[in-house]
């Protein structure tokens, strides 16, 4: 394997990392959608549900032009983070919007942890740094977004 098929494949390892962190959002808000009562509040994390699967695309895209399929998308080191997202669903079931929220922050902050970690590898191309800092700053955005929500 020559250099930059090992840093090929690297890229596509971390890429594919962040693909399953943005589905693990995209399935947390979705399911927070179907068990909030605040029909706002509902509608909010819909959107967040969508913008998460617009940055799986956009990384899905990245992982094509690499000449890699994404379909054999392997797991990385995230399942903390998977369990963030999990433990939402049994605050879901309560109904209680507080508990739902604070799951969807602690969510969020794992997956900020996820992007920052992924941005210190030296293997990306200008491209996809730009692209993972712009969807970082949206996460943090959306994380900034959702504290506020507790307050209200």
């Amino acid at each position: 394997m020559t250099h930059t098929d090992d840093t090929r494949e690297k890229t596509v390892s971390t890429l594919n990392g962040l693909i399953s962190i943005l589905e693990d959002g995209k399935l947390g808000y979705t399911n927070a959608a179907e068990h909030v009562d605040s029909p706002a509040i509902k509608s909010d994390f819909l959107e967040y549900a969508r913008e998460r699967a617009l940055f799986i695309v956009e990384l899905q895209d990245e992982i094509n032009r690499l000449g890699k399929s994404t379909d054999t998308a392997g797991g990385g080191p995230f399942g903390a983070l998977h369990r963030a997202w999990i433990d939402i669903k049994s605050s879901f079931t309560s109904g209680d919007t507080e508990a739902i929220i604070n799951a969807c922050i602690t969510g969020e902050e794992a997956a900020i942890e996820e992007y920052r970690t992924a941005l210190k590898n030296d293997h990306l191309e200008r491209d996809q740094i730009a692209i993972i800092s712009n969807q970082l700053n949206n996460i943090q955005n959306t994380l900034i977004k959702i504290k506020a929500k507790k307050l209200t």
